[in-house]
């Protein structure tokens, strides 16, 4: 299944935004920042609210929804900033491959899981990792430094 097509709905949209200007004032979650990223047609810098996981002292950016607008810029920009309050830390991506992203899945999932469900219908935290290698191809994920 791919979630590329799943757009917020208008609630989604609601809370992402007021998520967002809580990150933007350095409140909520800790994890919570506020990536940015280059449009890759436009060139305008376009922003949304992202869980960043830190794993074994590497950071990462998961996208639940799969192959969305961030994820495409970012794949054509490979690069970002990632905001929160008044932090700003730039940072390169590299997309991992499909055999590198279970692993992260499966932390990504302990973490978050109450709030990503939806997106990963069937999978959580106790997921076996030949299941999640199954899904990988659906959810991006990028290694950042």
């Amino acid at each position: 299944m791919t979630h590329g097509n799943s757009r917020p709905t208008g609630f989604e949209q609601f809370a992402n935004r007021l998520v967002g200007r809580l990150v933007k004032l350095g409140l909520g979650p800790r994890s919570m920042r506020t990536l940015f990223v280059r449009g890759r047609k436009s060139g305008k810098v376009y922003s949304a609210p992202v869980n960043l996981l830190e794993l074994d002292g590497t950071r990462y950016l998961l996208a639940p929804r799969g192959v969305t607008s961030w994820v495409r810029n970012l794949r054509v920009a490979g690069t970002g900033e990632l905001r929160r309050g008044r932090a700003v830390e730039s940072f390169t991506a590299v997309e991992l491959p499909d055999e590198a992203k279970p692993v992260i899945m499966q932390a990504y999932l302990q973490r978050w899981h109450g709030q990503v469900k939806q997106f990963f219908p069937g999978m959580d935290a106790t997921t076996p990792q030949d299941k999640l290698l199954a899904h990988a191809g659906d959810y991006p994920v990028f290694e950042l430094s």
